[in-house]
């Protein structure tokens, strides 16, 4: 409860942050329609030369691409930029400000920054899964959706354990901003079903960077090609890597000096 007491508390002082710079909202906006945008276009343009892309059809690739949106936006809101805030008070020295709170750290860090406009990701993505679906046709029954919810709250456990211990690595290393970049390309390619890439992109976008987990595993469930053993395995990496990511927190947080020491 306390890590939702904050996070509204966060939502709201980042809120009220945020409607200081309304262009912000116009330029998230903008920047929504276009990703969006480019990704369809790009579909498009490939099932202008095929009727399915590995067995997926356009309208399933496209409520992929509407996962891809809405994952995107829920990692946008609070976990990309809470965790960019801690490689920099790592770098500065003022994480001591979050280590002498009587909260726990790891919360505190997690939910110091919040990016409201975002939002329209998270709420754009559900939009073009739900019109992908009606134009399939297809009554999502309550297995799927169930298989869903789960999948995504799993993703999103996922991405966020790997940001953060990708964000730790900053207790060794002053400067990880390649690293980020190398992240920010793989999800870009989770817009597209892993089953098309090579074996070694596929080992990489499930194994390496995990990315296949957050879109590819919740969007297959939607679309009823989700295999059992895939359902079970996302579940059970989000508990290990949540688990593994506190530990190596705590590691990290023994290798911090800070500004007062």
């Amino acid at each position: 409860m306390n890590a939702l007491r904050l996070l509204l508390l966060f939502f709201r002082l980042g809120a009220m942050n945020e409607v200081q710079y309304r262009a912000n909202f116009w330029i998230q906006l903008v920047r929504t329609a276009m990703n969006l945008g480019f990704a369809l276009f790009a579909v498009f343009i490939v099932y202008e030369q095929t009727t399915h892309l590995n067995g997926w059809t356009m309208p399933e690739l496209v409520v992929l691409m509407g996962v891809w949106t809405l994952m995107g936006g829920l990692v946008g809101v609070v976990v990309q930029p809470s965790m960019e805030k801690l490689i920099e008070d790592v770098r500065e020295g003022t994480l001591d400000f979050c280590l002498t709170k009587p909260e726990d750290a790891q919360i505190l860090v997690s939910l110091s920054q919040v990016k409201v406009w975002r939002l329209l990701d998270v709420l754009v993505g559900p939009i073009v899964i739900a019109l992908a679906l009606a134009h399939m046709g297809k009554a999502t029954g309550w297995q799927e959706s169930i298989a869903f919810a789960v999948t995504l709250l799993s993703g999103s456990i996922i991405l966020y354990s790997f940001w953060l211990m990708l964000s730790t690595v900053s207790f060794w290393f002053i400067r990880i901003d390649n690293i980020l970049m190398i992240f920010h390309s793989m999800y870009d390619a989770a817009r597209w079903p892993i089953s098309i890439y090579p074996g070694w992109m596929q080992a990489m976008l499930t194994f390496l960077v995990p990315v296949a987990f957050a879109v590819t595993v919740p969007a297959g469930a939607l679309v009823g090609r989700l295999p059992l053993h895939w359902l079970v395995g996302t579940i059970v990496l989000a508990a290990l890597l949540l688990a593994l990511s506190r530990w190596f927190w705590k590691v990290g947080l023994r290798h911090y000096s800070g500004a007062s020491a």
